[in-house]
């Protein structure tokens, strides 16, 4: 990882992109990849942001340029490779 950097206004990529399996207040069995999450406002900011309630998940991430890129349509992307590569796979069953 690279140096942090600010978060970009109005961006909410890691508050849809990923899963989350923490409670989120309104969201008592976390989120769905791709789902947005209940507290994130209509200006794609934080609404608990700084709140002792705010998934620790959450509190722990920092915006980096090799996960943000320079575009938040940069950063779905990369967050949904890193969700499609550490997300639950289903289970494969042998037909065999």
């Amino acid at each position: 990882m690279t140096a942090q950097i600010n978060c970009r206004a109005g961006c909410g990529a890691c508050c849809i992109a990923p899963s989350i399996t923490s409670p989120i207040p309104g969201m008592p069995l976390g989120k769905k990849a791709g789902e947005r999450c209940i507290q994130l406002d209509a200006e794609n900011k934080c609404k608990i942001f700084g709140d002792p309630l705010r998934p620790k998940v959450c509190s722990a991430f920092t915006a980096d340029p090799d996960i943000c890129g320079t575009t938040r349509e940069d950063a779905i992307r990369v967050l949904n490779l890193l969700e499609q590569d550490t997300g639950l796979k289903p289970e494969i069953k042998s037909v065999l």
